[in-house]
């Protein structure tokens, strides 16, 4: 995959006041602070040309200076994680005098992320210059994971472009008579075109957006695709205590944390 024409980094947003989860990317997952999982592992992907981390906490600025991690402080206001990956890329463009072509947002509560799942979703852009944004998607794994609403699931259509996301058991499994049900969530792997994110920004939030709490159905409201890249990676965002301790079981023995320094 050559990447030689395009200029791509990875933003990863965060902050301290989590609604459901407060203070988490500094939870430790096996001694490491779980947004130091998240730019580490994000950091070995050959396609990104540098990973920042975008925060209003000075903890985690602090913590991003321990571990050797670029940074950049961001608005106190924002709602959303796109809103903090948009400013902060500006700011790096200003900071290096040079414009970015693709930023990948990584949300810091990713912490089972492994690069090939990044290099998948920058593929589509190399291959066809329409592709604005995509997401990453992945099996859903269990009844109990489809009814949870922290885990934003997704239905596609037959080009895997998304239909609608929703933190809602979709699709429905009440009239489905084969054995299993299609499912599948969304995994917080976001890459956007430069452009694009700038226009994602400008565009008014809407009612689906809101309701689900899902920010790529102002995408979709307003009329453009989500490509949706299938990944079989098995990967769990942490979105509450209970969420840490499964995901620090699933990553006993995991090979990659061998690959980066213990913080």
């Amino acid at each position: 995959m050559d990447n030689n024409r395009f200029n791509i980094i990875g933003i990863i947003p965060a902050r301290m006041g989590s609604s459901r989860f407060p203070g988490k990317p500094l939870e430790k997952i096996l001694g490491i602070s779980m947004i130091g999982h998240v730019y580490h592992r994000s950091k070995m992907s050959n396609l990104l040309k540098e990973v920042y981390i975008a925060t209003c906490d000075k903890e985690i600025a602090d913590y991003a200076d321990s571990i050797g991690a670029k940074w950049i402080m961001t608005k106190d206001t924002h709602e959303r994680a796109s809103n903090r990956t948009a400013e902060a890329m500006l700011k790096i463009e200003e900071e290096t005098d040079d414009e970015l072509d693709i930023v990948i947002m990584i949300q810091g509560d990713e912490p089972m992320i492994v690069p090939e799942m990044i290099d998948m979703a920058i593929k589509p852009f190399l291959e066809d210059s329409s592709v604005e944004v995509v997401n990453l998607m992945a099996p859903i794994r269990s009844v109990e994971e489809h009814h949870d609403p922290n885990c934003p699931k997704v239905v596609v259509d037959k080009n895997n472009f998304a239909i609608y996301f929703s933190r809602e058991p979709i699709p429905s499994r009440k009239k489905w008579k084969e054995e299993t049900v299609p499912m599948f969530k969304q995994v917080c792997v976001i890459p956007f075109t430069r452009n694009f994110l700038l226009k994602f920004n400008e565009l008014e939030p809407t009612p689906l957006e809101i309701i689900e709490s899902i920010d790529m159905n102002r995408v979709l409201e307003h009329g453009y695709k989500v490509k949706m890249i299938l990944t079989d990676v098995e990967t769990y965002s942490v979105d509450t205590p209970e969420d840490l301790v499964k995901v620090e079981k699933k990553m006993l023995g995991d090979k990659l944390i061998d690959n980066y320094v213990r913080n």
